[in-house]
């Protein structure tokens, strides 16, 4: 097997990139640390066609201006696999997204490969090669990077640049690769990826054990704070305070130093760097009117028995379309998913996209009454009600 080139010049990216422009895509994926910060540390970046492989040094080169530019090239799609967390990479580097994409792991799904592929059980449906695995902890900063790394790092890219092909020339014939675009419109919003201290609050584990809105209101304060600070310091949020954390001072609002101390998992640094701070928000959250305060989450409970019942059929006609279509039921939707179309929800995923025609319309017109379901010779049938 051909060694990957180690591009870690600038004349040579420039080379390499102009050489990639005339490509109608590439195959893209990145190595990246974030255990000891807030933003991914860019480590390395792969590329492949169908002629060449090549992995791009970004801690040695000091100018990525020529790789900016061919991933922000429109005429140029970039394909990944399970791509979100690379083209999040790129947004913080650039401040935009590249586009266009297509991501391999979501194009899977409708190819019958399952729900959430990963990337080598992936490339042994497709190509039959088995992936090594041995590198998957290695730390992408450190240099010299080994042969065997950069072998290992290229084939991400390698068989994903022989895949792509087969399995769009797969969705051409099923008449599905149109179906993608939806899902790829989203991966390409900057929005997704843009940090929001205001809202991140949504996002605590546990919130739903909370049920009073001032409550609520030290959750909002505190985890707008982390997240602010996390951003400013370039540190994981979690090393500031832990989800568990914030929804314990949530609980008992400690209103001094001491009592604040005491606090299960509030390490004693944070205490002493920002405890004025932490007890400063607890109050301020604590006097907000109670109008103002964010309403506790719904707990969401579990649907009664009447719909628990037309959710176990509406599984049985969502596995109907799924064996229909040669996909597997859990790439259209969960029961959560189910539980939520059945309740009413306008946000259900199956109401939009490829989700809609493979199953969500069939199940929307049955909830509507629109159909019913009969069994004929042994399967399962769905007839227009007259």
């Amino acid at each position: 097997m051909e060694a990957p080139r180690f591009i870690d010049q600038g004349g040579a990216l420039q080379a390499l990139c102009a050489r990639l422009q005339k490509a109608p895509w590439i195959a893209l994926d990145t190595e990246f640390l974030r255990e000891k910060t807030y933003y991914p540390r860019l480590c390395l970046v792969q590329v492949a066609t169908e002629e060449e492989v090549a992995c791009i040094d970004p801690l040695a080169l000091k100018d990525l201006a020529p790789l900016t530019a061919l991933l922000q090239d429109p005429a140029i799609l970039k394909v990944l696999h399970a791509g979100a967390q690379d083209l999040e990479i790129f947004f913080h580097r650039d401040g935009r997204v590249p586009t266009p994409v297509f991501d391999t792991q979501v194009a899977a799904a409708l190819l019958g490969h399952g729900d959430q592929i990963g990337y080598g059980r992936l490339i042994q449906a497709v190509l039959g090669v088995e992936l090594e695995k041995g590198h998957s902890r290695t730390d992408w900063s450190r240099r010299p990077l080994e042969p065997e790394q950069l072998r290992y790092a290229a084939d991400d890219v390698r068989y994903l640049a022989q895949a792509y092909p087969r399995m769009r020339e797969a969705l051409e014939a099923k008449g599905r690769l149109a179906w993608l675009e939806e899902d790829f419109r989203r991966l390409e919003d900057a929005g997704s990826y843009r940090p929001d201290p205001e809202t991140i609050w949504q996002r605590v584990k546990g919130l739903n054990t909370l049920r009073r809105p001032r409550q609520m209101a030290v959750v909002q304060d505190l985890a707008r704070w982390r997240e602010q600070e996390a951003m400013r310091c370039d540190r994981p949020r979690r090393w500031l305070l832990q989800d568990e954390v914030i929804l314990d001072l949530a609980r008992r609002q400690p209103q001094d130093l001491q009592t604040l101390a005491k606090v299960r998992g509030l390490a004693e640094a944070t205490v002493q760097r920002h405890g004025e701070t932490l007890l400063g928000l607890i109050r301020g959250a604590m006097a907000r009117p109670q109008e103002d305060c964010p309403t506790p989450p719904s707990r969401g409970g579990r649907p009664d028995a009447q719909q628990e019942a037309l959710v176990d059929v509406a599984m049985g006609l969502l596995r109907h379309q799924a064996l229909a279509n040669d996909i597997s039921p859990a790439a259209i939707a969960t029961r959560r998913d189910l539980e939520a179309l059945v309740a009413g929800d306008p946000r259900s995923p199956l109401l939009r996209g490829w989700r809609a025609r493979l199953a969500g319309d069939a199940l929307h017109a049955w909830l509507r009454g629109e159909t019913r379901l009969e069994v004929a010779s042994g399967a399962l049938t769905v007839t227009p009600r007259h």
